[in-house]
């Protein structure tokens, strides 16, 4: 008995040694295997994916993800909301992340490919530390995910407590475009960005997220502050507002209060910069 018991012994550390390998073995397996290849079909988890530091994860976009300046080096799998079946075949991606396609077929598509879907859905500034959480946990970026959705909660909580009790709320038109004349509806991610800066959108007139409007209606409304959300090609976009006949009796007109050259995707685009798009407006609607 005294013969087997001490090579017996003697194994036990060597059985617990590789035990142990075996365990950090396993845990690197984990942290390796969370590195799915993603395909995102939308700038604004583009934007989102690049915060929390999972960028490398990308091997595809749309043509309208352009920001940051990294995301043009992955590679194009169609334009915003119309995927290139073909492209995102040759991707071989693990998860195709949207938030609206053009086309609902096309999701059905995308499934017959045997590929993954996630939907993240942000409809107001509210909405996006959870869709950063949610990409946080799909990533394995959980820390830097959480950290980001709490520095825009708090912002968010910052800008909700200054401007609450605020009396003086100036009327905001943001003419998304000009050709048909486009603005943002009461359930427009612009208009609740418009109420955090302190201000009161025009089209919260109209229960709908974007519609149509006429030159009438918003002499009508009579905004005091009017923001060009794209570029003119001809003269600028503010120059042209205050040229148009009849608006010269629209307060913003006369107090000069109308505005171009923003980056519109501040204000068009949910995604982690939505403090810096509210600081922005807030100060239009504060600029003398």
């Amino acid at each position: 008995m005294r013969n087997y018991s001490i090579p017996a012994l003697l194994l036990i550390p060597c059985l617990l040694f590789i035990g142990g390998c075996r365990k950090a073995e396993t845990g690197a397996e984990r942290r390796h295997e969370i590195k799915p290849r993603i395909v995102s079909l939308a700038p604004s988890v583009t934007e989102m994916m690049f915060a929390i530091g999972a960028g490398e994860h990308l091997v595809g976009r749309t043509t309208a993800c352009d920001w940051p300046a990294e995301a043009a080096k992955v590679p194009v799998a169609g334009a915003f909301g119309r995927p290139s079946m073909e492209m995102l075949a040759s991707m071989h991606p693990d998860i195709v992340i949207d938030v609206d396609l053009e086309e609902e077929r096309n999701s059905s598509k995308i499934k017959d490919l045997n590929i993954r879907t996630e939907r993240i859905v942000c409809k107001n500034p509210d909405d996006i530390p959870g869709a950063i959480r949610t990409l946080g946990k799909l990533t394995g970026h959980q820390r830097k995910a959480d950290s980001l959705a709490g520095v825009i909660e708090n912002g968010l909580a910052g800008f909700r407590k200054k401007n609450l009790l605020r009396t003086d709320k100036p009327l905001v038109y943001l003419e998304i475009w000009d050709d048909p004349f486009w603005t943002g509806g009461k359930d427009s991610y612009t208009s609740a960005l418009i109420a955090y800066a302190g201000g009161r959108n025009i089209g919260d007139a109209v229960r709908k997220e974007y519609f149509e409007i006429s030159q009438e209606w918003v002499i009508e409304q009579n905004p005091d502050i009017i923001a060009c959300m794209y570029m003119s090609k001809e003269t600028p976009a503010a120059a042209g507002v205050m040229q148009r006949t009849g608006w010269h009796h629209i307060s913003a007109v006369r107090h000069k209060k109308v505005f171009d050259g923003f980056d519109n995707s501040l204000f068009l685009r949910p995604g982690p910069r939505v403090l810096e798009g509210i600081a922005q407006m807030e100060r239009l609607i504060e600029k003398k």
